[in-house]
């Protein structure tokens, strides 16, 4: 299956670039999308499946509207209010949103950090 999330800008594309795939294409508004903007997206889409993911705050919602109508088959994915955009979420909440939208098998969940390592008595002499 053929992917591609819209997001709003470039912090947002490395910010999701960390937990998925390469073979994800993230492309960006680079704000609200005029008519060059959104014929762009349509012929860089190129019939593929789109999931939109902009923030949640007036301007990421006028964008979302902007993409609704040019590709209305769209699946969509929301931050949580409060969350600075989609860059400021964090790593887990953005993770469970990507995974309830379905893209699972697209997802790479960071490294556990290791656990520290008890000391004896003989290891401190």
């Amino acid at each position: 299956m053929d992917i591609v999330i819209i997001v709003e800008g470039k912090n947002d594309r490395s910010r999701l670039k960390r937990v998925v795939t390469e073979e994800v294409d993230i492309f960006c508004t680079y704000g609200t999308p005029g008519t060059l903007q959104v014929e762009r997206l349509i012929k860089q889409v190129n019939g593929r499946e789109v999931y939109i993911f902009t923030d949640n705050d007036s301007s990421g919602k006028r964008i979302r509207g902007i993409l609704r109508d040019a590709f209305p088959d769209a699946e969509h994915i929301y931050t949580r209010r409060g969350y600075p955009g989609v860059e400021g979420t964090p790593e887990p909440y953005l993770l469970a949103q990507l995974e309830k939208a379905g893209l699972g098998e697209y997802l790479v969940f960071p490294e556990p950090a290791p656990a520290l390592e008890r000391w004896s008595k003989e290891d401190q002499i």
